[in-house]
């Protein structure tokens, strides 16, 4: 959207509820980490977070210090001495809390509906072709009954999809555990209607902005508009760039895909 593409949220699947943290070897509150280094991948949901938990306690950003870390060394490096506070997401988040002594100071629990997962298409496309927004959700939903079932055939996907998140079936299950999961599409009807969804997106594009994730022509966060399913725009309604349709999903809802 950011880009220039006119998008459309054509799914809205799950939102992070405790999935994502900050953790620290010897901080005992997020106050503490006031002049302190935190490792992260910059730019990332994990930064966004650690904004939140610290503007919890009154702290900015330039309070403390930000060190960009790939997702990949960020577990071997908080088992150095020289990295004491990190911020990241599952699986990397259960191995650096279980790191002898850490203490998870805060997670995407306490920021309900900020993390999300989204599927999005252009929204051109989805115009000219309403079958694929009626196949992409039917086969979404369909999915989401069979890995929330107990079933050999859910226990299987779960395991497959452990697989090839670099886990297994149990490791799988604990990230879903962490997870706000809109199994039924009525649940991501609802959030998505809900006051918490406009709260959350008004926070997300307050931080894009102050990063320069709303392009170079941006002079505030209204650069570029949102759209809500109710046809309420956050922004500038001339420069509508992202859409929150729930159409296809309540016709999953009302069993009509």
């Amino acid at each position: 959207a950011a880009s220039g593409v006119d998008t459309t949220a054509l799914i809205v699947g799950d939102y992070s509820n405790a999935n994502d943290g900050l953790v620290s070897k010897d901080a005992e509150s997020i106050a503490d980490l006031e002049g302190e280094t935190v490792h992260l991948v910059e730019l990332s949901v994990s930064h966004y977070l650690l904004v939140r938990a610290l503007n919890t306690v009154g702290l900015e950003e330039r309070d403390i210090s930000v060190v960009n870390i790939s997702d990949a060394d960020l577990v071997s490096a908080f088992q150095t001495d020289d990295v004491r506070h990190v911020a990241t997401w599952n699986p990397l988040l259960a191995e650096v809390e279980a790191y002898p002594g850490a203490t998870k100071l805060f997670d995407s629990s306490q920021i309900p509906g900020h993390i999300k997962d989204l599927t999005l298409v252009n929204t051109e496309t989805l115009e000219d072709n309403p079958k694929l927004g009626k196949a992409l959700v039917g086969a979404w939903y369909e999915t989401m009954s069979i890995l929330a079932s107990d079933s050999e055939e859910g226990q299987e996907a779960r395991a497959f999809l452990g697989e090839l998140s670099g886990t297994d079936q149990a490791g799988y299950e604990a990230q879903l555990a962490g997870m706000k999961m809109f199994w039924e599409p009525q649940m991501s009807v609802d959030f998505i209607n809900s006051e918490e969804a406009r709260e959350a997106m008004d926070s997300v594009r307050q931080f894009s902005f102050d990063k320069g994730l709303l392009g170079q022509g941006a002079m505030s966060p209204d650069f570029v508009g949102i759209e809500f399913p109710d046809g309420s725009i956050m922004g500038d309604s001339g420069n509508v760039k992202l859409r929150f349709n729930d159409s296809y999903m309540e016709m999953a809802a009302d069993g009509e895909i």
